[in-house]
């Protein structure tokens, strides 16, 4: 009998019989066990804030900050879920370069720890919003530096971006500040990119924003009370990757820090992590339906693809690389074929692997794409053809939670609304009389 994945001792026939694919399942156990491990070896001075934009379901967020994670959040809905999930607004940050009225006034009325600013113009809302509470806003500006960032597979700041204000503007931005009397700047943000995986090049971008952050106070001469460094850490998805050692960037952040907090032993300082705490716990479970041949080559339409994982067609990578894809039912058969997955979306781009090797695959093969508990259906073009949300269960301590139901065609269609033109037959009205 082949042997086929587990979680937490569970096997994967019984979860998708049970729950039904596609479906994304998450090992909690390893969730809490990589926060954790991260925890206890960075400085006891470095707040870890969980990004909820890697992964946004409310259990998730929850599980983490039972392990002692912060929130940082991008959206009134994230901010909604992380304080429904149990996080104090003194632990929450509210990121984005778009920010709207309402999403500003929320994080007033809640009295979050910062409001992370990235523009002049927003700087300005922010303080009207403020006045007209009559509360004081608070406020940590997010810099675009005029450095580079290193290890970087994604780049967000050192050219030009929508994300935050530049270096040189913001040195020439005292007189805004002040005119802003309802805010008070007390901190500076700075995320580089993201999917580093050399510890090196994370040590020495925080060495870079925390001089930054010091510059900027001097020169705007706003008190220095929180510094937000990014983070950005990433895991190995591709051939020749591997993941950051955790004992090795501590080992150079650490001093760095140590540093900081000795010449302002009351700033908070934060790392911001999204993507390393959760994606090594998660798995796309799609099932086979059907296989064919095309000009050579061997194709297996499965239930699920791109719109649900749209991150496996590469990560923004130009060259198109493959997630990990195993066979789950059949992991110590060997993999003597190559099999292109798609999905069942109408488009050639529903290709969630390209030449994958695996055994001869057959129609009710489940199939993992596996590191995939980060950017899954939340990215990911979900309404195409209507096909929905997958389920999303998360096992903790050898037990499975439903934490997210599929779509189905009622609820896919309760938020539209049926106009039909004067005289034209309805659903309700008889037709071909």
């Amino acid at each position: 009998m082949s042997r086929e994945f587990t979680v937490q001792g569970v096997g994967v026939t019984a979860l998708a019989e049970e729950f039904g694919t596609p479906l994304y399942l998450y090992d909690g156990d390893e969730i809490t066990a990589r926060f954790q491990e991260l925890r206890s070896l960075l400085h006891p001075a470095l707040e870890v804030f969980y990004s909820l934009k890697a992964n946004p379901n409310i259990s998730v967020c929850a599980l983490l900050h039972a392990a002692g994670a912060r929130a940082e959040v991008s959206s009134l809905t994230e901010l909604v879920t992380a304080r429904r999930a149990g996080v104090e607004p003194r632990d929450i940050l509210f990121l984005g370069p778009g920010k709207s009225r309402t999403e500003i006034a929320a994080c007033l009325d809640e009295g979050i720890a910062a409001i992370v600013c990235e523009s002049l113009g927003e700087l300005e809302l922010i303080d009207e919003l403020a006045a007209a509470r009559d509360v004081l806003a608070p406020v940590v500006l997010r810099v675009n530096p005029a450095f580079t960032v290193k290890g970087s597979g994604l780049t967000m700041g050192g050219k030009p971006r929508q994300f935050g204000t530049d270096e040189e503007q913001l040195a020439a931005a005292r007189d805004t500040l002040a005119r802003c009397r309802a805010v008070r700047v007390h901190g500076v943000q700075v995320y580089l990119g993201t999917r580093i995986l050399e510890p090196a090049a994370v040590a020495e971008n925080t060495g870079r924003i925390l001089d930054l952050a010091e510059r900027l106070a001097e020169q705007l001469d706003f008190p220095l009370e929180l510094v937000d460094i990014g983070g950005g850490l990433g895991v190995a998805y591709f051939d020749g990757e591997k993941d950051p050692d955790p004992a090795a960037l501590a080992e150079l952040v650490n001093p760095l820090i140590a540093g900081f907090h000795d010449r302002h032993p009351g700033t908070r300082l934060v790392m911001e992590l999204g993507r390393y705490l959760v994606a090594v716990s998660g798995t796309y479970v799609v099932r086979v339906r059907y296989t064919k041949t095309s000009m050579g080559e061997r194709f297996a339409v499965a239930d699920g693809g791109t719109n649900h994982h749209m991150a496996a067609v590469g990560i923004g990578s130009f060259v198109k690389r493959n997630f990990p894809i195993v066979a789950l039912q059949r992991l110590d058969e060997p993999s003597i074929e190559h099999w292109n997955i798609t999905g069942p979306l109408c488009t050639p781009n529903d290709l969630v692997g390209k030449k994958v090797a695996l055994p001869e695959l057959r129609p009710g093969d489940l199939l993992g794409v596996l590191r995939s508990g980060a950017y899954g259906p939340t990215a990911s073009p979900v309404h195409f053809l209507s096909h929905g949300y997958p389920a999303e269960v998360l096992m903790v301590g050898g037990a499975p939670h439903l934490i997210r139901e599929r779509d189905d065609v009622e609820s896919m269609l309760a938020r539209q609304r049926l106009h039909l033109p004067a005289g034209a037959a309805g659903p309700n009205r008889e037709r071909n009389r």
